[in-house]
């Protein structure tokens, strides 16, 4: 990662921090463009590109009609002959609709044209729960993206890794699938240097460290696994390493694979649904790679095999701290 100091930085959201990763990369490179429904004039629905329309002008922020397909198809298409669009799907609900350009074209022209035609385009898109939305309006259907060859999958956990995440994913020369947590917008705030950093995709890191059990998280279940971690530490004298994937494509496997091999106990913790999710394919590499350093079965804290419940039920939907702490308790049962 290229880090700063964050002495000189200002708190900042999530929303704020990537509203200023998309104004500083609009301004270092005229060729980034935004689109995307209500991108321009209103901000965007979670305001993250407010002010970008009055700043770049309407050739570069570009209200689109409600066509997800349009919007990802006119990307693929911008991206291969020099632009580097950041569009948006509003909510990744509505992501379905453009998955024939995703897996069809954008995955694949670089590939298909050997190289010639190499696709710098960023999917934007808000997803998760947790904040009491509609239908179609709280997946997390994050393994649909990474199980598509071509693709790359980013999920950042907080303001600053959100802002140098979407750094790295504008200057990927592939395209990048960008999901934010949208329960996480405006969920607290933290330093967020004014100078440009970056983190590099396909690079997780290690949030806490322990030497009992391996607990690894993406998004927005990041802060309820480290605030289970604590609970752990304080209640059982359990000392957790907390590992943050963010990005679940490529999969950075040596940094959980090397905590379990340590710990021998694993936790693994998303909110999507639990058959074939992220869960299931870290499991795979931990058994590939270390199983016979594990000392318990491996437990998956996740969302239910169900379509995300409306408001009312949410929460029991949701993976929290006492979930958590439970799935830990039963690989600590484990002699």
């Amino acid at each position: 990662m290229a880090q700063n100091n964050a002495s000189d930085a200002r708190e900042r959201t999530m929303a704020e921090a990537l509203n200023l990763a998309l104004t500083q990369e609009m301004e270092r490179d005229d060729a980034i463009v935004v689109l995307g429904e209500d991108v321009g004039v209103d901000g965007g629905v979670f305001r993250v590109t407010e002010g970008l329309l009055d700043k770049y002008g309407e050739t570069r922020v570009m209200d689109t009609p409600l066509a997800e397909a349009a919007i990802v198809g006119v990307s693929v298409g911008m991206a291969a002959h020099g632009l580097k669009p950041v569009c948006e799907v509003q909510f990744s609900g509505f992501s379905y609709l453009a998955m024939h350009q995703l897996e069809a074209h954008a995955a694949r022209l670089r590939w298909r044209s050997r190289g010639r035609f190499p696709v710098p385009m960023v999917v934007r898109m808000p997803y998760g729960g947790g904040v009491r939305a509609l239908e179609h309006h709280s997946e997390s259907k994050e393994a649909f993206f990474a199980h598509t060859p071509g693709l790359k999958v980013v999920i950042p956990s907080g303001p600053r890794n959100a802002r140098a995440l979407l750094l790295s994913a504008i200057r990927d020369p592939d395209p990048v699938i960008f999901m934010e947590p949208k329960r996480l917008y405006r969920a607290f705030r933290e330093p967020v240097p004014e100078e440009p950093e970056t983190i590099a995709i396909g690079e997780s890191q290690t949030r806490r460290d322990g030497d009992d059990l391996t607990l690894v998280a993406y998004g927005a279940m990041l802060r309820p696994t480290l605030e289970a971690a604590e609970q752990l530490a304080d209640a059982d004298g359990v000392e957790s390493e907390v590992i943050d994937l963010l990005s679940i494509s490529p999969l950075d496997d040596r940094r959980f694979s090397a905590s379990a091999r340590r710990t021998g106990r694993v936790v693994i913790v998303h909110e999507a649904q639990r058959s074939f999710g992220s869960g299931a394919e870290i499991i795979a590499r931990l058994v590939e790679k270390s199983f016979w350093y594990l000392e318990a079965p491996v437990v998956r804290v996740t969302g239910y095999d169900v379509q995300v419940p409306y408001f009312a039920r949410e929460g029991d939907y949701l993976p929290d701290v006492e979930r958590i702490v439970a799935g830990a308790r039963e690989v600590l049962s484990h002699a």
